[in-house]
Formats: C-alpha cells, sequence, structure tokens
C-alpha cells in the first residue's frame, strides 16, 4: 500500500467525523509518513511504522469529544420537504415517547450498576469507621479497668481492620471495571454515530 492508498483509505473510514477533524488527521498521517521516508525509510515501511487504519480511526473516534460527532451526524446535509416533517410530527407521540422509555430503562440500568460501586465503598467506609471506633473503644475501656471487654472491641476494630483492606481492593477494581465499562458505552456510541452508511 503506497501513501496515496494508505490515506484515502483512512479518509474513507474517518467519513463519519467532523470535516475539520478528518483533514486535521489526514494531514498529520501525511506528514508523519513523509518525515519517515525523508529518514530513508520507503513508503510501505513508513505505513507499516505508523500502524493500521482500524488502530488510528479507533484513537480518533475515541479522542473525538461525542457531542462533535452527533452534531456531525445529526445536522441535516439537505433541507427536509414538507412531508417529511408532516410525517415526522405526526409520528412523534409514538417515536418519541418510545425513544424516552428507551434511555430511560438504558439510565436507569447504568445509574443500578453505579449503585452497587457506591454500596461497596459505603461497606469500606462502615470498615474503617468501625475499626477506628473498635480500637479506639478498646483502648477507653482498658485504660478504664474493663480490659476483657477492651481486648473484645481492639479485636473486633482488628479484624474489621482486615476487612477493610480486602474490601478496598474490591472497591478499586469493581470502580475500574466500571469506568472501563463507561469508556467502552461511549466508544460505541461514537462508532454508531460514525460507522459508514451504506449506499
Amino acid at each position: 500500500m503506497n501513501k496515496n492508498e494508505f490515506l484515502q483509505d483512512l479518509r474513507k473510514n474517518l467519513s463519519g467525523l467532523p470535516q475539520g477533524e478528518v483533514d486535521e488527521r489526514i494531514s498529520f498521517y501525511e506528514e508523519m509518513i513523509d518525515d519517515r521516508v525523508e529518514e530513508g525509510l520507503t513508503e510501505e515501511e513508513a505505513i507499516e511504522a505508523v500502524g493500521p487504519v482500524n488502530t488510528i480511526v479507533l484513537q480518533t473516534i475515541a479522542d473525538t469529544p461525542l457531542t462533535k460527532i452527533v452534531k456531525e451526524r445529526v445536522s441535516p446535509k439537505r433541507r427536509m420537504k414538507a412531508w417529511e416533517i408532516i410525517l415526522i410530527v405526526l409520528g412523534s407521540p409514538l417515536w418519541l415517547s418510545l425513544l424516552i422509555a428507551a434511555f430511560a430503562v438504558l439510565l436507569a440500568i447504568y445509574v443500578t450498576m453505579w449503585s452497587f460501586v457506591i454500596c461497596f465503598w459505603s461497606i469500606f467506609i462502615s470498615f474503617i469507621a468501625g475499626a477506628v471506633g473498635g480500637i479506639a473503644g478498646g483502648v477507653f475501656l482498658c485504660c478504664t479497668g474493663n480490659v476483657t471487654q477492651g481486648l473484645l472491641f481492639v479485636s473486633a476494630g482488628l479484624l474489621l481492620t482486615g476487612l477493610s483492606v480486602y474490601t478496598f481492593y474490591g472497591c478499586k477494581a469493581a470502580t475500574k471495571m466500571m469506568a472501563e465499562f463507561s469508556a467502552g458505552i461511549v466508544l460505541r456510541i461514537k462508532r454508531w454515530f460514525v460507522r459508514k452508511e451504506e449506499d
């Protein structure tokens, strides 16, 4: 694959993005290939060093804000005809209510998933508070002469300290997993808007 074929393929795969973004990426990679050719590589070697088109496209989509992509895809490319506007208005009670319902269900599922993560962190904070309270209360009881109860409280505090360490790693893993899931959702939405329309 030579430079022109590579850039044409890249432009075709970036066609759903805003035109300014596409032009910026094309000129960036064109300059990168030219620099590598000047360093002594052949065009094919320079293109291989740049990486595959699919990887570049995915990275570009990930870097482009969702609002820019949606604005580019949703803005009409032509004026709507009167009959199209009438159909949209007449059908709006049906399609708009279905769209709102679907959005509400998806949002509820997403919020529920994050609420589990928040519950895990609440448990972690409870363990920490119980550990501090147990150890402090145990020391106080030992100082006032209730050694048996004091040792029991200190033991419970140490147990909660150990549980809080394990809980912390679980909370951290759950938060990371949900953050990656959220980033994946945003990337899928972007890719859905950018995908090429079938002719």
